[in-house]
């Protein structure tokens, strides 16, 4: 029996399916969260049973909450190249729309907008969300250009769930 988040929605876009994590996607998760690739999002001393608790987490914010971060795959294949959607864990001071690029030859064709402006489009109308925001580590420049690029704007009037840590905030437009 294959583990998996049962009445999980899915979401497609022009080019990718998003779908809640499985088993399937543990060692690309893995293999992202401990190249170099994943300075800005994982802490420094991360091994690989930190980075199981970490898939965990990923899986686990969709049974506490109901949604979470979606996998994206090309459309018509099964291997997550990514990551991206509402994520709201505790002790977040509002909810987010996240994402990552796990493969790197992934990167730079616009795969990472696509998925985060569906989850981020699914989290307003589906979810129900009034605000969202994306937590950005300032040496993050690719990051930065993506939420600009979806039209998000910086709010430093916003807290931050990373105290003492640079951190930037991008507010998301709602839809319309």
């Amino acid at each position: 029996m294959t583990p998996h988040l049962v009445g999980t929605p899915v979401l497609h876009t022009d080019r990718l399916t998003l779908c809640a994590p499985g088993p399937q996607d543990w060692q690309a998760f893995h293999d992202f969260l401990l190249s170099d690739r994943a300075e800005h999002v994982r802490a420094p001393d991360l091994d690989r049973g930190k980075a199981w608790r970490a898939f965990g987490h990923v899986v686990g914010h969709w049974v506490l909450r109901g949604f979470g971060l979606f996998v994206f795959c090309l459309r018509g294949t099964d291997r997550g190249i990514g990551m991206a959607g509402p994520w709201f864990p505790e002790p977040w001071p509002e909810p987010e729309i996240a994402w990552s690029v796990w493969d790197g030859t992934a990167e730079g064709r616009g795969f990472a907008a696509e998925a985060a402006g569906a989850a981020r489009d699914h989290a307003f109308r589906d979810l129900g969300w009034t605000t969202a925001v994306s937590y950005i580590d300032p040496a993050n420049t690719r990051s930065i250009r993506l939420a600009e690029r979806l039209g998000a704007v910086r709010d430093d009037s916003a807290a931050t769930p990373f105290p003492g840590e640079p951190t930037l905030v991008y507010r998301h437009p709602r839809l319309p």
